[in-house]
């Protein structure tokens, strides 16, 4: 690794500043196992922040399994900007947290036309991640090339 960086070195100006800690908003955490810790607790915390919602009660689930989302379901939002930008911050959430994927792709499909309903289902969203916000996504190191997966 270090003949890597000093070679990059003679062609680039650059600097090595040691193992990865932050990136981009994602908290990276390297357990002695080799293995390696992806969160975006801070970056979900600023979005609850942003969004107030600091004080709501969190869900156990991320949605309601009995709700159907239509476009044409009840009254526009008053600040279409501010669910564009949460659904925005929520897909970059994806990156360490696969489970919302299904759930963020939901109100995603209705960013033209943000209605009340679709914001009730994105304020849920972000009640589950208020109540989970410390999980991350683990990766390690393997000899096998086996896919492991698990799934709730």
């Amino acid at each position: 690794m270090q003949d890597f960086i000093r070679r990059l070195s003679s062609i680039f100006a650059l600097k090595d500043l040691g193992p990865l800690h932050y990136f981009l908003g994602v908290e990276v955490t390297w357990l002695n196992d080799n293995t390696l810790h992806l969160s975006h607790y801070k970056y979900i915390q600023d979005l609850i922040r942003r969004t107030h919602m600091l004080e709501s009660k969190p869900q156990p689930t991320l949605m309601v399994s009995s709700s159907r989302l239509t476009a044409d379901d009840s009254i526009s939002v008053a600040d279409p900007t501010l669910y564009r930008s949460v659904v925005g911050a929520l897909q970059y959430v994806t990156l360490t947290r696969p489970e919302l994927s299904f759930s963020v792709n939901k109100v995603c499909q209705y960013m033209h036309n943000p209605q009340l309903t679709h914001w009730k289902a994105l304020k849920r969203i972000l009640r589950y991640l208020a109540g989970t916000a410390t999980q991350c996504l683990c990766l390690y190191s393997s000899l096998s090339y086996l896919i492991v997966t698990f799934s709730d």
